[in-house]
């Protein structure tokens, strides 16, 4: 992907169960700063949200946190970004992340994770965007994922077309360089 355009993380706020989860995000933040891709994210100082931020920072790139204001008032909101921005709801951040997107990621994490990459997805599938959108399949953690998406095909709930919207890799490197493709064939 070209320098200077931010990447959109959804990611767990607690740090799993495995170590590599961690690992994962420390290793896309900093490939994210190595690239020079800006960092878009939910603002949390906690979890897999918090790691990906901190290895951004720490390779001396840019970091904007999307955050309520009732996340605020819990005390998790990181304190070290290069941008908080503060919004009234969970909606408000979705979009905000979202218009400052040119692609989308998702780590690891719970439903939250799932309901945003879920609506990143769908509005790519309707055409709203046409911004790529990746799994960082960590130690095969969207596997049962990915296989809902393939039975929801074969049901004939999901065209295949638009299964195939979705970037997988267990690789930093490749899930960030085929986002990078998707987003030059889309331009």
């Amino acid at each position: 992907m070209a320098d200077s355009e931010s990447i959109c993380v959804f990611a767990g706020s607690s740090a799993g169960a495995r170590p590599e989860y961690l690992a994962a995000a420390r290793a896309l933040g900093a490939a994210l700063a190595r690239r020079g891709h800006d960092l878009v994210y939910g603002g949390s100082a906690t979890g897999l949200m918090g790691a990906v931020a901190d290895a951004v920072l720490e390779g001396g790139g840019t970091v904007c946190g999307v955050i309520p204001q009732f996340l605020v008032d819990k005390e998790i909101a990181h304190p070290a970004l290069t941008e908080l921005v503060v919004v009234s709801s969970m909606h408000e951040r979705k979009r905000e992340m979202a218009r400052r997107a040119s692609a989308f990621v998702a780590l690891p994490g719970g439903l939250g994770t799932l309901e945003e990459f879920a609506e990143a997805l769908t509005w790519a599938q309707l055409g709203l965007h046409t911004r790529p959108c990746g799994l960082l399949d960590v130690g095969g953690f969207y596997a049962p994922l990915l296989a809902f998406f393939d039975h929801a095909c074969s049901e004939g709930f999901v065209n295949p077309n638009h299964r195939a919207l979705i970037v997988r890799s267990a690789d930093v490197s490749e899930l960030l360089d085929r986002l990078g493709a998707r987003r030059q064939a889309a331009r």
